[in-house]
């Protein structure tokens, strides 16, 4: 599937039009379906499916044509191959932990919308320098968090920030303080469901709490 370069910097834009974007590792066909419904649900209508799994690949493709209004994105693209193979599957935004030359070759010759992953000024920068102003901050605890992030982008007016690696309902708000940072990935939204017997219902409530918290309409 190969897009028009042209319009790859407005489809980043389109995306993460919500604050929250749910980081998924998905064991099973059937928890994704659970958690895309669970999602939908919950009002959150965007999804970043990790390729973390044998099961990741099939996931998606399902996903993608049973919730069709749910935004659909590959996570830990790590090979050229994996954004062809994930586009074909429906997802339409493709998010790496780094940033390789290889990776953005590909990307930007095929009109990808990629974020690539950065974790200081110097990456951030080469990134900005190839054309990818949607930048995943990763590991965004580890890395420094909102601190080191808002010193960090703050000559760089250009990045837009997605924060990933460590991001909770309970720090959410210091993120969102962070001028550069358009939204937040996170895990919290769909950890810990392997014993939960009704696993849609309890990521409807978490979607549901964790754009309130965005929207800033209670304090987490």
């Amino acid at each position: 599937m190969i897009h028009n370069p042209t319009t790859r910097a407005e489809r980043t834009r389109d995306w993460l039009q919500q604050g929250v974007l749910p980081v998924v590792v998905i064991p099973s066909v059937k928890q994704g379906l659970e958690i895309a419904e669970g999602l939908c649900a919950g009002g959150i209508t965007q999804i970043e499916i990790t390729l973390r799994t044998p099961e990741a690949l099939q996931a998606m493709g399902e996903i993608a044509k049973r919730f069709p209004d749910l935004r659909v994105s590959a996570g830990t693209v790590l090979t050229p191959t994996q954004f062809d193979q994930t586009a074909d599957l429906g997802a339409t935004l493709f998010i790496s932990p780094g940033l390789t030359e290889a990776l953005a070759e590909h990307a930007l010759k095929s009109g990808y919308a990629w974020v690539p992953g950065v974790a200081t000024a110097s990456e951030m920068m080469r990134a900005l320098e190839l054309g990818f102003e949607l930048l995943k901050f990763f590991p965004a605890m580890a890395a420094g968090g909102p601190k080191a992030l808002a010193g960090i982008t703050a000559p760089l007016a250009a990045a837009r920030i997605v924060p990933t690696g460590g991001v909770t309902l309970e720090n959410m708000a210091q993120w969102r303080e962070v001028k550069a940072v358009q939204a937040v990935g996170g895990t919290w939204l769909t950890a810990g469901l392997d014993q939960v017997s009704d696993i849609a219902k309890v990521v409807e409530q978490r979607a549901a709490l964790a754009l309130a918290a965005w929207n800033g309409l209670i304090q987490a």
